[in-house]
């Protein structure tokens, strides 16, 4: 008999449903408690990380650039402030296309096509996040111009931001310096947190050297922006109350210096028209009163920004009016060091007070038939050491340079500060050059080159040949003479206040090793030689300084630029006037307690006494109090 199995095993079905329902739940179950389990850690453990990730969604940090410091003379009246100017502005990482962009902005003419590729190259160089500056002074035309394209430029907006500006401009250019644009080179040498938001930074003169005094810290601060990035208008003090405090920005100190804008400002009129520089500083401290370079440059230019066109314009300029020539510029000396080498005669015992010289107009080394030739042709018949500085007989010291010797010469120039960098707190400075056989082997590779001539020596004699000083260090010497050998480091800073608290921290002088002379009566003579060169019957500059209310002692300085033939006769009207001679002039006052030395170089002026001499006795004029031009 066969057996019929059931169509449908309800026993089994039934198993088979509880199991499924059974793992069903638990599967269900484990994940539930996966995703319990992770909302738990995302909005409890994790909760401070997603927060703060969700209001950067919503939220942009910005930094704030420091009120960079300012910049006073000795008396307190402003070199270098900041003025509100509206800036154009990119930020790079809400910028689809860069490339595009610029190009656009361009054909506004909002900017230049010249400088589009630096613009990219700031754009990537550093942070995406930190605003790069496309123009630091928008005129009302172009916010207008723009405000009209803004919704085609994400990314792009003006800002209001502080612009240094130089209210007497090219007559401190030099001095103070000026700030520029930070290049890809400044991003990466400076600290990206410190300067995030600033947009310059000091590159000469005070403004470079100072640049950490100046400059401050960055702050930051919270701004609610929309979809697109941009700040959301109206008052988000509320949706930022739970936000961290925003970070104030440390403004920079206040910089005072020793330069007072009255001389700075009749030294750069009285060189108009003329190439040179003229520094004058306080003897008893080293402080610098008045540093000029001309023809000079307007730092607003740099902090307003160029094209690449008008920086090649002065780049390019025949006369580098960029080219400090206070701290850079190297000249012949000329006749302005016969002070200092008649001192290192006078202890070298290469002279005395009494020995004359015939002086007939020329020198001849012996064995020799070359002629050294005096400025004065017809020569200057009996002269000691007293009359051949206050009359610059070049013979006598042709005649004396031989027993010197001139590393004798070079030992004492350079306790005078010469052939060396004075160490002046403004950077560039280049050291001149005081030879001596030492230097000549070190400086020359061919064997005959590096051999010293007694030649040499009798030009050296009169600052010529080798010997190159610049006017900073001629001035620092004329300051050590002035005070018979107190020798102090010049410098241009006087002291530095912080800008919250007003707290001044005053620059101390630093002196230096003195100038020792054996015999306190060889700085009488030599000094009275020197004023006698001023104010004395037969003085060289006697027209400029006879009839002054007081006391001053200077010496002219003639450098050649050509060389002349023996045959030929220097003739000022045939010779060409970047050919002419230079025209040198160091001078102190008063006589008797000196409050101002003064160097002054007119480049091709041909005559020390009768060009750079008038500078010189005008600017002290009106330090001392004299004259109509007196400082008030």
């Amino acid at each position: 008999m066969v057996l019929l199995s059931p169509i449908k095993d309800h026993h089994s079905e039934r198993r088979l449903f509880v199991r499924r329902v059974v793992v069903s739940t638990v599967t269900a179950v484990l994940l539930l408690g996966i995703v319990i389990a992770r909302l738990v850690h995302l909005q409890v453990v994790e909760h401070e990380l997603f927060a703060e990730k969700a209001q950067g969604n919503r939220v942009r940090i910005e930094p704030v650039a420091p009120i960079r410091g300012l910049i006073f003379d000795r008396k307190g009246r402003v070199i270098a402030e900041n003025l509100p100017a509206y800036q154009l502005e990119l930020v790079p990482e809400q910028v689809d296309d860069i490339d595009d962009t610029l190009e656009r902005l361009a054909r506004l003419s909002l900017i230049s096509g010249e400088d589009i590729p630096r613009f990219k190259e700031l754009s990537r160089s550093g942070p995406r996040f930190r605003p790069v500056t496309l123009k630091f002074r928008l005129t009302e035309e172009e916010i207008a111009n723009f405000a009209i394209q803004r919704p085609r430029f994400p990314g792009v907006d003006f800002k209001p931001r502080l612009v240094r500006h130089y209210p007497d401009g090219p007559a401190v250019a030099h001095a103070v310096g000026y700030v520029g644009a930070l290049s890809s080179d400044d991003l990466r040498r400076l600290d990206a947190a410190r300067y995030a938001g600033t947009s310059h930074t000091g590159k000469t003169g005070v403004e470079g050297s100072f640049e950490s005094d100046l400059h401050g810290a960055a702050g930051y601060r919270h701004l609610v922006t929309n979809a697109r990035g941009r700040q959301i208008p109206g008052d988000s003090s509320q949706l930022l109350d739970s936000l961290p405090i925003d970070e104030k920005p440390a403004p920079g100190s206040n910089v005072y210096l020793s330069i007072d804008l009255d001389l700075q400002l009749l030294a750069t009129r009285l060189f108009e028209g003329r190439r040179g520089a003229v520094v004058a500083l306080d003897p008893d401290s080293g402080e610098i009163l008045a540093l000029v370079s001309a023809p000079s440059f307007d730092p607003n230019l740099f902090a307003i920004g160029m094209s690449t066109a008008q920086y090649g314009e002065l780049a390019n300029n025949v006369d580098v009016p960029l080219f400090n020539r206070a701290v850079r510029g190297r000249y012949p000396p000329g006749s302005t060091i016969k002070p200092m080498l008649a001192l290192a005669a006078l202890e070298t015992g290469a002279t005395n007070l009494t020995r004359k010289t015939f002086c007939m107009g020329y020198f001849m080394l012996p064995d020799s038939t070359h002629r050294y030739r005096d400025w004065k042709p017809e020569g200057h018949g009996p002269v000691d050491l007293h009359d051949a500085i206050e009359q610059s007989c070049d013979v006598y010291f042709y005649e004396i340079s031989q027993e010197i010797g001139i590393d004798n010469m070079h030992d004492y120039l350079v306790r005078f500060g010469l052939g060396k960098k004075t160490g002046v707190d403004i950077g560039g400075e280049q050291a001149g050059v005081v030879p001596s056989r030492e230097w000549k082997r070190n400086n020359f590779s061919n064997r005959d080159d590096q051999r010293w001539y007694h030649g040499e020596t009798v030009i050296a004699s009169i600052g010529q040949g080798f010997m190159l000083a610049t006017p900073l260090q001629l001035a620092a010497a004329a300051g050590a003479l002035a005070t018979r050998g107190k020798h102090f480091r010049p410098h241009m800073v006087a002291a530095v206040e912080d800008a919250l608290s007003g707290e001044r921290t005053l620059v101390v002088p630093e002196r230096l090793p003195d100038v020792e002379i054996s015999n306190s009566f060889y700085w009488d003579n030599i000094i009275n030689a020197m004023h006698d060169v001023m104010q004395g019957p037969r003085g060289t500059a006697r027209a400029v300084g006879t009839g002054a209310p007081y006391k001053m002692a200077g010496k002219s300085g003639t450098a050649q630029v050509v060389s002349i033939a023996q045959d030929e006769e220097y003739d000022e009207e045939e010779i060409e006037e970047r050919q002419r001679d230079h025209a040198l002039f160091i001078s102190f006052a008063p006589l008797d307690k000196p409050r101002i030395a003064v160097a002054v170089i007119v480049e091709n002026g041909s005559s020390g006494s009768r060009v750079a001499a008038p500078v010189a006795k005008a600017i002290m004029d009106r330090y001392l109090g004299y004259g109509d031009d007196a400082v008030r």
